[in-house]
């Protein structure tokens, strides 16, 4: 197990013009702790994990957090604290003009991981998400 206790966030942060990376800041059982960097434009994909909570604490930027598989979102932003608790569809898009990070807890470590995909309400069909208006 590491025994490293204190962790400097900025080294783990990793822009991309693909994909956001998730960086492993610390893992052990209880929990793994990640960093996100997310430009304007990109998102994490709406998820759940379908045994433990993910906890982000929003550093910089703003987003679209998923609330639901319809793709209900609420506007998320730096000083924010947002948590999905086991088995919440939850996931972001950057809508801002700045990146968006933060730092995610996943408790358990092995809380798993789903995809989801979005539903159109009104017809049930599934979705990809409309990500930008204009």
């Amino acid at each position: 197990m590491n025994t490293d206790r204190i962790f400097h966030s900025s080294e783990f942060f990793q822009p991309t013009d693909e994909e956001p990376i998730r960086s492993v800041v610390t893992e052990s059982s209880n929990a793994t702790v990640v960093t996100w960097y997310i430009k304007p434009g990109q998102e994490v994909p709406p998820h759940i994990h379908p045994t433990g909570q993910d906890t982000w604490t929003i550093l910089a930027g703003q987003g679209r957090y998923y609330l639901d598989q319809v793709g209900t979102t609420e506007p998320i932003f730096a000083g924010d604290i947002v948590v999905a608790h086991t088995g919440c569809v939850h996931g972001v898009f950057n809508d801002g003009n700045e990146p968006l990070v933060f730092i995610s807890v996943v408790s358990p470590a092995e809380a798993g991981y789903q995809r989801i995909s979005l539903e159109d309400s009104s017809s049930g069909i599934t979705t990809q998400p409309a990500l930008r208006e204009g």
